[in-house]
């Protein structure tokens, strides 16, 4: 029996996200900070470069064991069903955009500072709702974990928790409009 590394884009984000964590942990180096975290508006320098990749590599950088797990427990288990489904190179691309945006709204909207990749768990959360997809359908599973989903969010948006349900929105958007503009 041979062990595959049966979704690059999931495995290799798991993987640079963990020894992100572990670097940043065992040298205190304060990477996460500096690299992969976007500040929100008032902390966001548009002199400094670092800034305008963590737009990107945000979603790398965790805070904690708990908060890496939390999120690679769902982007493991979704990532290679949707890597089979779409092919790996139009994930990655869905991961940067959903990134991407999803950084330079919080610089515009929020002073917090920004780091996980919640965003994209909850943007692969409601893609694998369109796995099965046909023609002229929208399915019902798509609806009703949308309508949990954004019940939850909404829920916890007013309490003060240290989750970007933001981003979380934000993703879950996205994986909506990835899902039906791509069956």
């Amino acid at each position: 029996m041979t062990i595959r590394y049966n979704a690059p884009v999931t495995l290799t984000f798991a993987l640079i996200s963990t020894i992100v964590l572990v670097l940043d942990q065992l040298l205190g180096t304060g990477l996460i900070p500096a690299f992969f975290m976007i500040p929100g508006k008032s902390g966001f320098d548009s002199s400094h470069f670092p800034h305008y990749l963590a737009l990107l590599t945000h979603i790398a950088g965790h805070g904690s064991w708990g908060h890496l797990m939390a999120n690679f427990a769902l982007i493991l288990l979704l990532g290679p069903i949707l890597e089979e489904k779409y092919g790996s190179s139009s994930i990655l691309i869905m991961m940067m955009i959903t990134a991407v945006i999803t950084g330079l709204l919080n610089v515009l909207v929020f002073n917090t500072a920004l780091f996980g990749a919640s965003g994209i768990a909850f943007m692969m959360i409601l893609l694998i709702s369109f796995t099965n997809i046909r023609n002229g359908e929208i399915p019902l599973t798509f609806i009703l974990v949308l309508f949990l989903y954004l019940a939850k969010e909404i829920v916890t948006i007013f309490e003060s928790n240290q989750i970007s349900e933001f981003a979380h929105i934000i993703g879950g958007f996205f994986g909506s409009i990835f899902g039906y503009l791509r069956p």
